[in-house]
């Protein structure tokens, strides 16, 4: 299967990963994306952020059966080009017959394209664990939950969130700071799961992150103390180290076939 993933940051953003010795987000999942594949998948990275002609030589949109979308530090209700080539690029994709899954930025994307509205969360920075995201009825029948438990915690790194959804949107999934954390519907020819949260990112990875922006997370109220940032952070880093029952608080986010199970799921459907 060819799969096309959309790179949604700018060149700068990313190499601001490249020269803290990380990944960046769009390296972390190109391998989720080959981890979870249960047969060979042909992955071709674009970025639309960057370059203007950002097909891969001698392919088209009609060349790709699946499509993922990243995350990126980018507000799409600033419309740069960087994110109107980025909305182009969806409804674009939408007119042929696709499967497409997006993380975060990828779901504002995506819902933008498709008539919907993103704004800036009113709560506030949502930042390294989505709490209690729970399953509604429709969720927790829904494909892209199978095997998943009705309430869990995931990665996630999100100032923004969608406020209105394009008609016939099904809402799979809530959380206390964003009412859509995970959603799915069909558009033209297309069939769209997308998720406000970071399936794809991983323990050692958001450990890196909290290091670069420990001064936000403080700032932000998302650890009252520096002593409690450390004490996570160090989890994350340590956590192969760590014995089963100093990890018990965080088995959704540290098994990897936990936390990136919705994008298995979505594969597992795709290909």
């Amino acid at each position: 299967m060819n799969l096309l993933l959309v790179d949604g940051n700018e060149k700068e953003a990313s190499d601001r990963y490249t020269r803290n010795g990380m990944d960046t987000q769009f390296e972390v999942y190109e391998k989720i994306l080959k981890k979870n594949s249960n047969t060979n998948i042909n992955v071709s990275t674009i970025h639309p952020a960057v370059h203007d002609e950002y097909l891969p030589t001698g392919t088209n949109l009609d060349d790709f059966e699946a499509i993922a979308w990243t995350g990126s530090l980018l507000n799409i209700y600033n419309e740069n080009k960087s994110i109107t080539k980025q909305i182009e690029l969806a409804k674009e994709l939408f007119k042929r017959k696709n499967k497409i899954f997006g993380s975060c930025w990828g779901l504002q994307v995506l819902v933008t394209a498709a008539g919907g509205k993103v704004r800036k969360n009113p709560q506030g920075l949502e930042a390294i664990l989505a709490k209690d995201i729970e399953l509604n009825d429709l969720g927790s029948s829904h494909p892209m939950y199978k095997n998943k438990k009705q309430k869990f915690n995931a990665f996630c790194w999100h100032y923004d969130e969608a406020e209105i959804l394009p008609s016939n949107t099904k809402v799979l999934a809530s959380n206390k700071k964003s009412e859509f954390q995970s959603i799915s519907f069909e558009l033209d020819k297309s069939s769209i799961w997308a998720v406000q949260y970071h399936p794809e990112f991983n323990p050692s990875w958001m450990s890196g992150l909290m290091s670069q922006r420990k001064d936000i997370l403080l700032k932000n109220n998302i650890y009252k103390t520096s002593l409690d940032f450390e004490i996570e952070r160090n989890i994350f880093e340590n956590f192969n180290k760590l014995s089963a029952q100093e990890l018990s608080n965080y088995n959704d986010v540290i098994d990897e076939t936990k936390h990136s199970l919705e994008i298995s799921n979505w594969l597992g459907l795709s290909i």
